[in-house]
């Protein structure tokens, strides 16, 4: 199934979150924060404005971005957990 995201929306599938930590710690599932960083798997077709123009988004599918903590709705789609956002919870596009 694929999932197409209205308006200004995204969906994202989130990183997975660190087992370890930098000193080699193994954390438990439950000590585990959700990562804030994930890839753009779809991107809806922008905002319309007050006057009817439409504002194309500034991120496309398979950027990498980091977003909110709080960020968007998860929602399981064919067995896999994805969220859909609005692009303003997008903080950053990481680059490589």
């Amino acid at each position: 199934m694929k999932l197409s995201p209205l308006a200004d929306k995204v969906v994202v599938k989130r990183m997975e979150a660190e087992a370890k930590t930098k000193g080699g710690i193994v954390l438990p599932d439950t000590a585990k924060e959700k990562p804030k960083r994930g890839k753009i798997i779809s991107v809806g077709p922008g905002k319309v404005t007050e006057k009817g123009e439409l504002v194309k988004p500034s991120v496309a599918a398979g950027d990498d971005v980091l977003f909110t903590s709080y960020a968007g709705t998860e929602v399981t789609v064919d067995g896999e957990e994805l969220l859909i956002m609005s692009q303003d919870d997008i903080l950053a596009i990481l680059k490589k």
